[in-house]
């Protein structure tokens, strides 16, 4: 316990000599306050190429696209899907770029600096570990692996190679999460105890049901090359296009929204990741044939460490949500609490309430008498919430995490989310559908990253 401590003075004298510290007072004194833009960052010149291709080019994998095209010197050269609507589409919206069914044909390319990788799950592992040894930087969408086994080869890989790897869980680079970061290191909520994570929607888009194209056939599709190594099954258009309902590609709710959750509160608080994952849920409204729940709830167990003191997680992901849109992370302490998304944290302060108020304030009013007699004094208080906001133009935590990427691909500096901790952020999400379907208690080493 004696060293954590010392870890956290340290961090929060670090703090202090960086003008954070006297930034958190001066907050205290108002109720909103307005996070700092990003400053300091090298301005790359539009000749400084890196030629971009991207392997799945559905909607995630063609989002990512548009905003990775924002960031200088970054050209699309090349588009890779097994559906041929897709390709026309990439060719229609980006001109001259090559297309292709098969992602090794983007990987012989020597134009191709980097790739994003948007398939679908059970994908991502291979390809990543096939692109990194192809001299290819990755940006693979989350999470990471597929299955929780598949991660050490990947971490690996990256070892092995040295490429510039980096998850997509986008949320990482917001500036919510660090000014949570920041506030939290200094102390703002005393000793972290319990988190809470929650992730709403209801909508049928929100919770997968997205359309078929029309012109999708067993002509157009490259049904063979879509499986891969899951089970052989005839040609089912729902399969590939609403493929995170169903076991064989996806990762249901946990591997595409607890992921995001994970990646924030690990970075925010320093963490490697719980010890002890059990998850509760059902399928309560969505009946379309999928394979996993809409409701999914899980718990989690984190050990004291160096960084943090011992504390336990809640996270919910409910695709029948009547209040709907409530996603955020909450950080609660021994002496507030903290509300974070990627553009606001909301810092809730304890009032601090001496021991003897009660008695000092009841001789007081013996004191004062009779009728005539003055009230007691009020106290002055400090405000009992904080709200930071970022300023206007924000261009949001997606163009940041492409930038941190892309700064990694020029200069091989380290980017936040790469393996190691995509894995530590996957490995959780992944075992609560461990637990979900096999009703049982999972347990994990996060330092080690295997399962118990």
């Amino acid at each position: 316990m004696s060293s954590r401590r010392g870890f956290l003075r340290d961090v929060a004298a670090g703090s202090i000599a960086a003008g954070g510290w006297p930034s958190l007072l001066s907050a205290a004194d108002r109720r909103e306050a307005s996070t700092e833009r990003l400053s300091g960052r090298r301005r790359v010149a539009a000749t400084d190429r890196i030629g971009l291709a991207v392997i799945g080019a559905g909607g995630m994998g063609m989002a990512d696209v548009s905003t990775a095209l924002r960031i200088p010197g970054v050209e699309l050269v090349g588009a890779c899907d097994v559906f041929d609507g897709r390709l026309d589409a990439a060719r229609d919206r980006y001109g001259d770029i090559r297309t292709t069914r098969h992602y090794e044909d983007i990987l012989a390319r020597d134009d191709v600096d980097a790739v994003i990788v948007g398939t679908p799950d059970h994908w991502h592992q291979k390809i990543s570990i096939d692109a990194m040894r192809a001299g290819k930087a990755v940006y693979c969408e989350k999470p990471m692996v597929h299955r929780i086994e598949q991660g050490l080869d990947l971490v690996r890989a990256q070892a092995e190679t040295g490429m510039t790897f980096q998850v997509g869980s986008q949320g990482m680079s917001s500036l919510g999460n660090e000014k949570a970061k920041e506030l939290y290191e200094a102390g703002a909520i005393g000793e972290l105890n319990y988190a809470e994570g929650f992730w709403a929607r209801n909508d049928p888009i929100g919770a997968w049901q997205y359309p078929i194209p029309e012109d999708a056939s067993e002509e157009t599709v490259d049904w063979t090359r879509f499986l891969g190594d899951a089970a052989s099954r005839p040609y089912d258009p729902l399969r590939i296009f609403r493929w995170r309902n169903y076991r064989d590609y996806g990762t249901g709710v946990s591997g595409d929204l607890f992921v995001h959750l994970f990646s924030s509160l690990h970075f925010v608080v320093s963490s490697t990741g719980p010890n002890r994952i059990q998850a509760t849920g059902g399928l309560r409204y969505w009946e379309d044939g999928r394979e996993v729940p809409d409701v999914l709830l899980g718990m989690f167990d984190y050990p004291e460490t160096e960084a943090h003191p011992g504390f336990n997680l809640s996270l919910r992901v409910n695709f029948v949500d009547g209040t709907s849109g409530s996603t955020f992370l909450r950080l609660v302490g021994s002496e507030g609490a903290m509300d974070v998304t990627w553009t606001e944290v909301v810092l809730r302060k304890n009032v601090a309430v001496d021991p003897m108020d009660a008695f000092s304030q009841e001789k007081m009013a013996e004191a004062a008498g009779g009728g005539d007699a003055l009230p007691p004094r009020v106290r002055m208080l400090p405000p009992a919430e904080t709200r930071y906001v970022v300023d206007d133009g924000y261009r949001g935590a997606h163009v940041d995490h492409f930038f941190n990427f892309f700064e990694g691909v020029r200069n091989g500096t380290p980017v936040a989310e790469d393996a190691v901790f995509g894995l530590r952020a996957a490995a959780p999400a992944l075992a609560c559908n461990d637990s979900y379907f096999e009703d049982r208690i999972v347990r994990w080493d996060p330092d080690e990253m295997r399962r118990l």
